[in-house]
């Protein structure tokens, strides 16, 4: 079953205080669970700090996550998209889908007290609708489970790139041998 059809049979998700889903309580009547408020990230500290905590890639998307230093229980979310993966057009089309995956699925699977930044990976403005959600929701649950890929270490500034591989000198080419002898 994919992301999309448990969406659809959720109902409405279109404002950021919203109900989810009914759940039955113990006495067998309906409760409603309330999702927390969103939070947009707008300034670039903002994303630039988000950078250094969990991600996690998944197809179209690469999610990011990081507690919120204040501790209120809102869900920050942030939108970005490189120029690499096409001009203007390209990036906000990307950008919408995001932000229509993540208001479906951020109050669902993501964890309340963090901000969430979401990037644009080549193709993501063309993705299916149901695999850009599968790829969101994945990423969202594989963070709230602690499954983050690991960085390989930065280089420091001024320090060089990798040294040159130092290989044995190369003998010079045998001379073809003649037939007389």
């Amino acid at each position: 079953m994919h992301l999309c059809e448990v969406l659809l049979s959720v109902g409405d998700t279109s404002s950021a205080l919203r109900t989810v889903s009914p759940n039955l309580g113990e006495g067998g009547e309906v409760t409603q669970n309330f999702a927390p408020i969103l939070v947009r990230l707008k300034s670039r500290a903002q994303f630039l700090a988000v950078a250094k905590g969990a991600s996690l890639g998944r197809g179209a998307v690469v999610v990011q996550m990081l507690p919120r230093q204040n501790g209120a229980p809102h869900l920050g979310e942030g939108f970005t998209a490189t120029k690499k993966i096409g001009n203007a057009v390209v990036r906000n089309r990307a950008k919408r889908r995001l932000r229509e995956a993540a208001r479906a699925l951020l109050p669902l699977h993501g964890l309340p007290g963090r901000d969430y930044v979401f990037i644009a990976r080549m193709g993501a403005d063309e993705r299916p609708w149901a695999r850009l959600l599968d790829d969101v929701g994945s990423a969202l649950i594989g963070l709230a489970a602690g499954r983050d890929e690991p960085r390989p270490p930065r280089r420091p500034k001024g320090a060089p790139r990798k040294p040159a591989k130092l290989s044995a000198p190369r003998a010079p080419p045998a001379e073809p041998s003649s037939p007389d002898g």
